[in-house]
């Protein structure tokens, strides 16, 4: 029989071993992780490689390799079909402008001329539709510009001075609707490393929105310290399924509005390149959209 001894140096050789071969494993998924986390934010064709010789090791590397170049090539298909359609879009945009323009162009030579009250009624009906096609084409070749992967040129902004320039700018169209505004801005600057262009477009986009689809006479308008900016107004046709859907693509609450659907979707975009985001809640039949940029941004753009 061996002795007591004995079993206890090969209980710790066995022990010491198995310690080595963990120690080696760990090192090993370490090493994976680390290969897999540097290969996937690089824009290279780097595979997985690891100093370990352990055969399952090795095949779990080989596996996600494999994984990797399948993941490459449906990425290369897919920014080159995305490239494809934003050329699409440009350029059907593009080549409509000059006949809408002339067909408008025509419209005006017509309404100059002495026609009947119907004509005249039939010429405002295609004049509208015409409006709206063009309307809808502008916002077509921006919003292809938009989405583009071009970097964000961003400044140090004021959201408060930001907020209450574009408010100012739509006084005017909100006091047509009959809408009072209510603001609650913070005297504390709120300042943001931020496109002033993108932050006035999206701005833009809300308040043209409540606009068209407030249904109250009252619309509120808040910033406060943190960063949060909030629209609210009062929405009757609103529910929570749509209230879902608002910042789709060419979505429209009421299909006979002259709306191209793109406005939100275009603010959705903008807000979501500058890090920030964009909600919509429906909060006893007020419709209140939400949009934020964190302090983070600041640091990042002070860099």
């Amino acid at each position: 029989m061996y002795s007591l001894a004995f079993i206890a140096v090969l209980l710790a050789i066995v022990a010491a071993v198995l310690a080595v071969k963990v120690h080696m494993l760990k090192k090993a998924a370490d090493e994976i992780g680390k290969e897999l986390e540097e290969v996937l934010s690089s824009d290279t064709n780097l595979l997985i490689r690891i100093s370990s010789g352990d055969k399952h090791m090795r095949r779990l590397a080989g596996t996600l390799n494999v994984q990797l170049k399948e993941l490459r090539s449906e990425k290369r298909r897919y920014q080159s079909g995305n490239r494809e359609i934003k050329e699409a879009v440009t350029n059907i945009s593009h080549d409509l402008r000059t006949p809408l323009t002339a067909i408008m162009g025509y419209t005006d030579l017509i309404r100059a001329e002495d026609i009947s009250s119907d004509a005249a009624r039939y010429l405002g009906i295609i004049e509208g539709r015409i409006t709206s096609l063009s309307r809808l084409t502008n916002e077509l070749f921006e919003y292809s510009l938009i989405v583009s992967e071009e970097a964000v040129t961003t400044e140090e902004v004021e959201l408060n001075r930001a907020l209450e320039e574009s408010v100012a700018g739509y006084y005017g169209a909100l006091k047509q609707k009959g809408l009072e505004v209510q603001t609650d801005i913070t005297g504390t600057k709120v300042i943001r490393h931020l496109n002033k262009s993108a932050l006035s477009r999206i701005f833009s986009n809300i308040l043209s929105n409540i606009v068209k689809y407030s249904s109250g006479d009252m619309v509120g308008i808040s910033l406060t310290e943190k960063g949060v900016i909030c629209f609210s107004n009062e929405a009757e046709t609103m529910d929570p399924v749509i209230v879902g859907r608002l910042f789709d693509r060419f979505y429209t609450v009421e299909s006979g509005r002259k709306s191209t659907g793109l406005g939100l979707s275009i603010a959705k975009t903008l807000t979501e390149q500058m890090k920030g985001s964009i909600d919509a809640v429906y909060e006893e039949g007020r419709l209140k959209i939400y949009v934020v940029f964190p302090a983070l941004i600041e640091k990042e753009g002070a860099k």
